[in-house]
């Protein structure tokens, strides 16, 4: 009967670590991609550029035009390409990344933590959820 309790105890343990761990990742997450953001609105303000093409109202074809680059970064190699140049944009977009992919961190760390556990069940169902997280993101569009 000692021995159940001990290992509940631990168990109980072990889960509060982890729902702790988990806890201080979303804090820290999301304090780190509001800085970020913060830091690229920032510069956005002190220097009155995004680093990417204006579309200047005064220029038909700026705003007509069917081959204009949208003047955000639209893919993770225009992001990467931009913070190296600092562009201001690009450092916002990593902010927004970085909070979109704090709820993957968060199943990914509750399928380790099921697993550990051997719940085999949850691990399952998380690993599902995860999986479709993942997916939608490999297949979804933006704009469109």
């Amino acid at each position: 009967m000692a021995e159940k309790i001990q290992a509940h105890s631990n168990n109980n343990d072990s889960t509060l670590r982890i729902e702790l761990f988990i806890a201080r990742l979303l804090r820290w997450g999301v304090i780190v991609s509001f800085v970020i953001v913060a830091i690229g609105i920032g510069m956005v303000l002190i220097t009155g550029q995004t680093g990417y093409h204006e579309i200047r109202l005064d220029d038909l074809n700026s705003i007509v035009g069917y081959n204009v680059k949208p003047d955000f970064p639209s893919t993770l190699g225009e992001v990467w390409n931009g913070l190296l140049a600092l562009k201001p944009y690009a450092i916002i977009a990593l902010g927004l990344l970085l909070l979109i992919a704090i709820p993957v961190m968060r199943v990914t760390v509750s399928v380790i933590a099921f697993a550990m556990e051997r719940d085999w069940l949850y691990v399952a169902l998380t690993a599902i959820v995860l999986l479709v997280l993942l997916t939608s993101f490999l297949i979804g569009e933006a704009g469109g």
